[in-house]
């Protein structure tokens, strides 16, 4: 089968599901095309001419199915590229734009979520990474089109409803190291996040601070991709943490950083936009003990006894829940590390493989 695989906004998570789907379903002749993860605001709005004027034969080949990210501009692709009009779609949705925290109110966001709506309009089938981002999808969409002044279709969420699905972007086997932390010394606790706001790093650091003024003991690794704007809570906990960091910043070597996640004990997130939480997951399947909020994506994946209450509204009291948690979890070390990991063997490849191979023999129709 002949798949035009398109990734319009190719960050960490696309990629690491893009290149899983070529690798792990190999029967097929795929065709990749990507785009850049940088200038958001054009990359969403301009991916369609990028495609349709800079790769104009390689759309011209002939596909029996398209497999495109939602970022890309699925409607106004069909619509320019005659050769596509009629290839069935899959379109997967690693996020929505109805569920990001937007920083400031601005007239443009409605914009990049009724791309949203045609995208998942134009597909067969819509699948997304959990029930969270499936239903903040769908509620999102049907209070966007509520604000409508007046000519509301009816019928436009029941018929992406009828075609939504979950599927979550699969593990590697290489993710399942099970960890080679010794059984001593203070807990190494991971950040392995993007360096950005929506990951809160302010409520971790705050945490952090106060373990340090309890004398609890903990080490610290720092991981996750920075980005030219970066929140300056990274400067002052450099500083302040100096001396309980092993490691700070990005790890490019995929060895090393494998190694990274194998010697910690326990991964943290205080993310208030995760719509699987890959990084977490990725750390858990390497044997770290999670502790993440309870909220987003994270109970779907995440046992209850590895998540603290939730105060998105809040977040000294949130980081005060956290850095409670953290005491208990790093006044006894040994007894922490004879937690139980979470089995995520459901979320592997070989578990999820199946599952992409149906759906795409359906959509396809071969």
């Amino acid at each position: 089968m002949r798949i035009l695989l398109l990734s319009a906004y190719d960050a960490v998570s696309h990629q690491i599901w893009r290149e899983g789907l070529v690798r792990h379903l190999d029967e097929h002749d795929w065709t990749v095309l990507t785009l850049p993860p940088r200038f958001f605001a054009w990359r969403s709005r301009g991916n369609t001419l990028s495609w349709v004027f800079g790769e104009r034969e390689a759309l011209k080949k002939g596909y029996d199915l398209i497999v495109a990210t939602s970022m890309t501009n699925l409607a106004e692709l069909k619509g320019i590229a005659p050769s596509l009009a009629s290839t069935p779609a899959i379109v997967y949705f690693h996020e929505n734009q109805f569920a990001y925290p937007e920083r400031k109110a601005r007239k443009e966001y409605q914009n990049y979520k009724l791309t949203n709506i045609y995208t998942a309009l134009a597909a067969d089938r819509v699948l997304f990474n959990s029930d969270y981002n499936r239903g903040t999808f769908l509620n999102g969409a049907r209070g966007l089109l509520s604000d409508m002044p007046d000519h509301v279709p009816p019928g436009v969420i029941e018929s992406i409803q009828n075609k939504a699905q979950v599927l979550p972007v699969p593990l590697e086997t290489k993710c399942y190291t099970g960890g080679s932390r010794g059984a001593k010394g203070p807990l190494r606790i991971l950040w392995n996040h993007r360096w950005e706001h929506d990951k809160a790093p302010d409520r971790f650091f705050k945490a952090l601070y106060t373990l340090q003024d309890r004398n609890i003991p903990f080490e610290l690794n720092i991981a996750g991709q920075r980005f030219r704007e970066c929140p300056g809570e990274f400067d002052e906990a450099r500083r302040v943490l100096d001396d309980r960091i092993l490691n700070w910043g990005f790890v490019e070597d995929e060895s090393e950083y494998r190694s990274l996640l194998d010697s910690s004990d326990l991964v943290v997130s205080t993310a208030l936009h995760d719509f699987q939480g890959l990084a977490v997951l990725d750390a858990v399947a390497a044997g770290c003990r999670p502790l993440v909020p309870d909220r987003l994506a994270y109970p779907e994946f995440i046992p209850e006894e590895f998540r603290y209450a939730s105060f998105e509204e809040d977040a000294e009291r949130e980081a005060r829940e956290l850095a409670s948690r953290l005491t208990e979890l790093c006044r006894d070390p040994k007894e922490t590390r004879r937690m139980e990991v979470p089995d995520l063997d459901h979320l592997s490849w070989p578990a999820l493989g199946k599952s992409y191979r149906e759906i795409i023999k359906e959509v396809s129709r071969i």
